[in-house]
């Protein structure tokens, strides 16, 4: 999410488990997510398949994991 100064990404934090959470920003092309244990390794996605990503969660297509 941006919003900080000078369009800096604004981080947040989605989930904790053992110390280790999950953290998502966003900028005008791109989510990023991230764990809090190696912030600098990313994953980015468009904004289309973040959408596709959660509507899939959200439907439970994940919960075997």
């Amino acid at each position: 999410m941006t919003g900080g100064p000078a369009g800096e990404l604004v981080w947040q934090r989605v989930s904790c488990e053992g110390g280790a959470c999950v953290e998502v920003a966003a900028s005008d092309e791109v989510v990023m997510v991230r764990s809090s244990v190696d912030p600098d390794t990313t994953v980015h996605v468009n904004h289309d398949e973040w959408r596709r990503f959660l509507a899939s969660a959200k439907d439970g297509l994940f919960d075997e994991l």
